[in-house]
């Protein structure tokens, strides 16, 4: 069991990270750009978004694939995962990117933490 509980550790610690960079992503790199000019052009860059969630992918479903994900940790994960690739792959849902990337991320690390809590406190 203990294999098992920081496999899911590092999957769910993994996640809520990699969110937590998409988020910073899109609400500081922003703020930055008018510091730092560099900023400005990874807070433009459309391949920074997919990449984010090209990343998030492979998570979601190991995590969605775990005995731990009930109905609303599996539905938080998917439909976190479903506004980031809207954000990301949409192109008609462009001026919506940075809401739907906040709301999308946001829900998916909540699941991931909601996954993470249930592993290290499972009910009896």
């Amino acid at each position: 069991m203990a294999g098992r509980n920081s496999t899911t550790a590092v999957i769910d610690g993994s996640a809520i990270v990699l969110s937590s960079l998409c988020l910073v992503h899109c609400l500081a790199l922003p703020i930055m750009s008018a510091a730092l000019p560099i900023a400005g052009v990874w807070a433009e860059a459309e391949w920074v978004h997919r990449l984010f969630v090209l990343l998030a992918v492979p998570f979601a479903f190991l995590a969605l694939a775990s005995k731990y994900v009930g109905y609303l940790t599996g539905s938080l994960i998917v439909f976190g995962i479903s506004f980031l690739a809207a954000g990301a792959f949409v192109e008609v849902l462009h001026d919506y990117e940075v809401s739907l990337t906040v709301v999308g991320a946001s829900l998916l690390a909540a699941g991931h933490g909601l996954r993470w809590l249930k592993t290290y406190n499972p009910p009896h």
